[in-house]
């Protein structure tokens, strides 16, 4: 009985095969050989196939007998001893796990004969965790044996808590010093290290173990074949380079093609061309550092990590923004270092840098942070940057990368992902209310005739578009239009600063009416604040757009607003002086005039109150936190919180700034719509039905009217507000309803002008002095200003807040 295989080599338009049979004859090896041949030779159809085959085509050769030897095979089910078996049989042996259940191997028939894949289905795992694998001995024999188990391992559970990930790799690092690494060994040893990379495990303290490992497979090379010999997977590559020392003059290493899902392209002494991420170029007076007369082949080893997040251990502010590169001296004697000429490093940013951010050319350096490893920049420096590309020198080999400082955003990942939500809800939730805040004071004639009704009408405007612009940002900004994210940021950018200089003018009508009282006449007022209001902000974002247009843009950087990781786009203000002087200065500024403006406030009301008799300031506490609660959100002074969001207790403080102020809108309408009386009844009126509904009242034209035909009369100056004691008839608020007042002094007229809170004396007819309230902050007023409060009249007075 003889065992033959048969090959038809294939050509062009053709196929071929390989098969085995078994011939019972008594005829010889070479008379079997003949007979099969001459079949083989005969044109063969069936149907539509047609098989001819040549003589050169056909391969014959005798399988002599023999058998598979003795193999221990370490596996998840347990270790299985399959005992020498004669090709082509089948051993069988029972399950570790259960041994009422059988496994089985197959000896092939083959050059050589060797053992086949065994048949284990019907055994139960013996190592069902990784923690199990502490009671395999690792040896020389099972070394590619325990690999495997550890890739089934890692693929039923790929995230890794710290005991796992301990465990594994020192099973990688005895696998590693025990074995020779033979080309299938360090394949699959660099793509476990490539999955724990690509997994959600915390890596940051087992980074030296990982860069050790991968440092230990490239020197221990020693069983592959050829000179030169690179091992490739998702997320590294490691190349490994045998050098001539008499022709050494300049060795590069490159790296493209490292976009996620996609193995990296390794190019060994090629110029880097569009698409490299990474490149390094080895000087010639590198080849004195090699071991000199130890016999070893001098061999240099580059390695390349496709995943920044292995490189955690960053400087406050800065980020890693490439991928890293490394290059080392096989069997080197020491660190190399001082050399004559410079290594070059050349690294693609993961984010782009239009903007000329400072960047850093660094080192991982093993023996930071106890140990754990961090950047260095001793020894590198920055030879060129662009927008997309850094180029480094340094003077020794090492791991290199290039940190981008971002200290202005920078944050830990939780924290940020939470102060996100809180962000978005709060602003979803105000503009609902700034919505309504808008359609109440619109819609109802009769709160919106007074000059602080319009004021906040036109605050809570702009906060409303503050709101919406920036709950659509990253939607937009998903786009990818470099156009449409200059827009979107210029409109965030001017919705912010009209915000806050309606804030400002809020406190500078509130400073007219209670400070400068008297002898104050501003024709067109709403009409100038307006213009200001709404044209200070277009002027600033026009001036950035003419001069520095790039200032606007993606969070991404490229105007292709093509992400080469998974970032989130957000359209903004991305040039450091741009943001600082038109954002944070102008901000500041305002904050600081507000601040100023709610002390004196405080102050002149304090003064009144003290004028006033005694007994008379009991219970107003409550509203004297009503009055100074709604002043700080209208005039936005919850925005000073991120002043103090630095140190240790900057997490805390902008959590306290994302909840205050993403929720001001709901703060102004709680305050100045759901608390205000006169604004609930125009609700009842206008809104409710049945017993709910509230008929229209007449406290609107309670209070004294100036008829048309009225001749003005000459003005009677009035030393200060603080002078009038016995006047006051209604207490004075410092919320945004205290702008709602008028003084209209004539000397003909001697009654009080008053709305809602404030009332300020006015000259009587007569000398009966009126009765004294509280002069706290009260409830909402009731009564309505004179008839010419639209400013037509040509005494008109400025409203009191």
């Amino acid at each position: 009985m003889s065992v033959l295989t048969f090959q038809l080599l294939g050509k062009a338009y053709r196929h071929g095969c390989r098969f085995q049979m078994r011939v019972t004859t008594s005829s010889s090896q070479e008379e079997t050989r003949t007979r099969i041949r001459t079949l083989l030779e005969r044109t063969y159809t069936n149907g539509t196939i047609t098989m001819e085959n040549k003589s050169n085509d056909i391969n014959i050769r005798h399988i002599p007998p023999g058998s598979c030897p003795e193999h221990r095979h370490q596996t998840r089910q347990g270790l299985f001893v399959w005992p020498g078996t004669w090709a082509p049989r089948t051993a069988t042996l029972p399950c570790q796990g259960d041994t009422s259940k059988t496994a089985s191997r197959l000896c092939l028939l083959g050059f050589p004969i060797h053992w086949g894949v065994p048949d284990l289905h019907q055994c139960p795992f013996v190592v069902e965790t990784i923690p199990d694998l502490d009671n395999i001995d690792v040896t020389p024999e099972n070394a590619m044996d325990v690999v495997e188990m550890i890739e089934g391992l890692l693929k039923d559970h790929p995230d890794l808590n710290c005991t796992e990930l301990s465990t594994i790799l020192k099973k990688l690092k005895n696998i590693v010093f025990i074995s020779c690494m033979t080309p299938p060994l360090g394949e699959a040893i660099i793509n476990i290290i490539s999955d724990i990379l690509e997994s959600k495990s915390y890596l940051q303290h087992v980074t030296n173990q990982i860069l050790d490992i991968t440092e230990m497979v490239g020197d221990k090379m020693s069983c592959f074949d050829q000179t030169n010999y690179t091992l490739v997977a998702s997320a590294m590559a490691i190349s490994v380079v045998d050098v001539d020392l008499g022709q050494f003059q300049v060795l590069t290493f490159g790296v493209s093609s490292a976009a996620e899902g996609l193995s990296p392209e390794i190019y060994i002494n090629k110029d880097p061309f569009k698409g490299t991420v990474a490149f390094i170029s080895l000087p010639s007076a590198l080849k004195y550092r090699f071991p000199q007369h130890s016999g070893a082949q001098p061999r240099v080893q580059f390695q390349f990590y496709g995943v920044p997040t292995l490189f955690m251990n960053n400087p406050d502010g800065k980020i890693l923004n490439t991928y890293v590169v490394s290059a080392s001296v096989t069997n080197a004697s020491g660190p190399i270092k001082d050399l004559e000429e410079d290594v070059e490093v050349t690294l693609h940013h993961l984010t782009s840098n239009p903007l000329g951010k400072e960047v850093q050319c660094v080192y991982w350096d093993f023996n930071q942070n106890e140990g754990r490893g961090g950047w260095e920049q001793h020894g590198c420096r920055k030879h060129n940057t662009s927008a997309d590309y850094t180029t480094c020198l340094c003077d020794h080999l090492t791991h290199f990368g290039v940190l981008l400082d971002v200290s202005r955003t920078q944050i830990d990942i939780p924290n940020e992902e939470i102060l996100t939500i809180i962000t978005h809800l709060g602003c979803g939730v105000s503009s609902v209310f700034l919505g309504i805040t808008v359609l109440t004071y619109t819609a109802f004639e009769k709160l919106r005739r007074d000059y602080p009704s319009k004021i906040l009408i036109n605050l809570s405007l702009a906060l409303l578009g503050l709101n919406m612009v920036f709950l659509v940002n990253s939607w937009l900004s998903s786009f990818g239009s470099y156009g449409l994210c200059v827009a979107v940021a210029s409109a965030l950018h001017y919705f912010l600063l009209a915000s806050f200089t309606w804030m400002g003018l809020e406190a500078v009508h509130m400073y007219f009416a209670l400070v400068k009282v008297f002898n104050v006449y501003v024709p067109s007022y709403i009409l100038k604040f307006c213009s200001l209001g709404w044209g200070i902000p277009l002027a600033i974002c026009c001036v950035v757009l003419v001069v520095k247009r790039e200032s606007y843009g993606s969070s991404l950087g490229s105007e292709s607003m093509e992400p080469l990781d998974n970032s989130e786009a957000f359209c903004w203000i991305q040039d450091e002086v741009a943001f600082y002087v038109s954002v944070v200065g102008y901000i500041l500024l305002v904050m600081l005039c507000n601040m100023a403006i709610f002390v004196v406030v405080l102050v002149q009301i304090r003064h009144m109150r003290v004028n006033q008799p005694a007994g008379i300031h009991s219970g107003l506490l409550l509203q004297d936190l009503k009055g100074v609660s709604s002043l700080t959100f209208l005039l936005g002074l919850t925005w000073t919180v991120a002043f103090f969001a630095w140190g240790p207790a900057k997490v805390p403080f902008l959590y306290l700034f994302c909840v205050l102020n993403s929720l001001q809108g709901f703060f102004i309408f709680l305050f100045h719509c759901l608390m205000k009386e006169n604004v609930r009844k125009q609700w009842r009126i206008h809104l409710c039905f049945g017993r709910f509904r509230l008929q229209d009242y007449s406290e609107w034209s309670q209070t004294f009217t100036v008829g048309a035909k009225s001749r003005p009369k000459p003005l009677v100056r009035m030393p200060s507000v603080r002078s009038i004691k016995s006047s006051a008839t209604e207490s004075t608020s410092a919320s945004s309803d205290s702008s709602q007042r008028q003084v209209s002094i004539r000397r003909p007229n001697l009654n009080l002008v008053y709305e809602n809170n404030l009332a300020l004396p006015l000259v009587q007819r007569n000398s009966t002095p009126l009765p004294h309230k509280s002069a706290s902050f009260p409830e909402e007023g009731h009564c309505e200003g004179p008839s010419w409060q639209d400013g037509s009249h040509p005494r008109h007075r400025l409203p009191i807040p």
